[in-house]
């Protein structure tokens, strides 16, 4: 006999004001994806940033006497411009000990506008990707909400649609703006972003949206989740920074190093999310792995996963990455791997919010990665 799904009726739709409205919107926004997208800029904003010059390639100084003026006061007109503690006052000492000391044409004139560059970093670029990039994540976990409307209602009834805060209409308003926002500003930004943006929102489409809804295939669901948190989010942004910054378009072993963590580490968060929302998923003839091998086998993969992940960067840390401070990289992960394995010996199976705590948890590993591995870049 086939099986029936009773439909729930939709909630009504009530009135908000501002402060709620709002607040609504943030949940829409689905909030640890928005810090992880953000943090996600922020990181290969940086790692780019900072790979524009390698500080210890610098000439060391030499003969005095043979000061170009005109550098000099250039470079000490901006180390009284930038912000308080942002620069090290060892670093303008040092480049200015530079300046005096060498001949004039001593040094590539490139190099110097290099590090004024460093200095002064350009947030314009920052914020536009960022924005961007914030448009198109809202429209992905939007479309997936209003396809999900009733599942939500189960696995998730706090989020505004499934509670009745927002009605459907709303929701594909919200969508339809935020989709073309990213797709214009990304377009305005550079090729390089909007290409990484175009082929996202494509696949945030293709995972939720009827016919295709690949979201029902447990590796096609997985795949989608991974290769757009995992490689095109990273190595685009890495791209798109590089390329407005220095005009090509290499990529250093540094950024692929944490473009294969986090893309391990993103099929792990991709099968260990619907291990909290089993009940729904059941009932709505939705496939995945919680589902064909139960929670017990899904929480123990997401979790040598995840230690694979650290074993894996540390290993790398101590065989050495050009320009990454291998001591910081290795002390942090080993404490963040024994922190893992403490935490997971507090999850109750049985427990649906113990469960989806520690799926909160693993979102926080996430963005810590998007922390620390580019401050052991700016450390290198």
């Amino acid at each position: 006999m086939k099986r029936t799904v009773k439909t729930q009726r939709t909630p009504k739709v009530r009135r908000l004001n501002l402060v709620e409205w709002l607040y609504a919107f943030w949940k829409f926004s689905r909030p640890h994806t928005i810090i992880g997208t953000s943090l996600s800029v922020l990181g290969m904003y940086l790692i780019a940033f900072d790979a524009q010059i390698d500080l210890s390639q610098l000439p060391t100084p030499t003969r005095a006497g043979f000061a170009d003026s005109s550098l000099v006061e250039r470079i000490i007109q901006l180390s009284t411009s930038v912000r308080a503690g942002f620069v090290d006052s060892s670093l303008i000492e040092r480049i200015i000990q530079l300046s005096t000391s060498v001949r004039a044409g001593f040094v590539d004139s490139s190099l110097i506008e290099r590090i004024i560059h460093w200095l002064n970093p350009p947030l314009q670029p920052l914020f536009l990707a960022w924005v961007a990039c914030l448009c198109g994540n809202i429209y992905i976990v939007g479309l997936n909400q209003l396809e999900d409307v009733e599942i939500d209602k189960i696995n998730k009834p706090h989020l505004p649609i499934a509670s009745g805060e927002f009605s459907r209409r709303t929701g594909q308003i919200l969508i339809a703006i935020t989709g073309l926002l990213a797709l214009v500003l990304a377009g305005v930004a550079g090729w390089y972003l909007f290409g990484m943006v175009a082929i996202s929102l494509a696949i945030g489409t293709a995972y939720s949206l009827p016919p295709i809804r690949l979201k029902r295939f447990p590796f096609w669901a997985a795949l989608c989740i991974f290769s757009v948190r995992g490689a095109i989010v990273n190595l685009g942004l890495f791209l798109h920074f590089n390329w407005l910054w220095q005009g090509f378009s290499g990529i250093p072993s540094s950024v692929w190093t944490l473009t294969l963590f986090i893309l391990v580490f993103t099929f792990a968060i991709a099968i260990f999310k619907d291990i909290p929302d089993l009940e729904g998923d059941r009932q709505y003839h939705i496939t995945t792995f919680t589902i064909a091998l139960g929670k017990e086998k899904v929480f123990n993969l997401a979790l040598w996963v995840i230690t694979t992940c650290y074993i894996g960067i540390i290993i790398a840390g101590i065989l050495g990455l050009p320009s990454v401070n291998s001591t910081f990289l290795i002390s942090t992960h080993l404490l963040l791997l024994a922190l893992l394995w403490w935490r997971s010996r507090q999850v109750n199976l049985q427990d649906k919010s113990a469960i989806a705590s520690c799926y909160q948890f693993i979102w926080k590993l996430f963005f810590l990665e998007y922390i620390l591995f580019p401050v052991a870049c700016l450390l290198g």
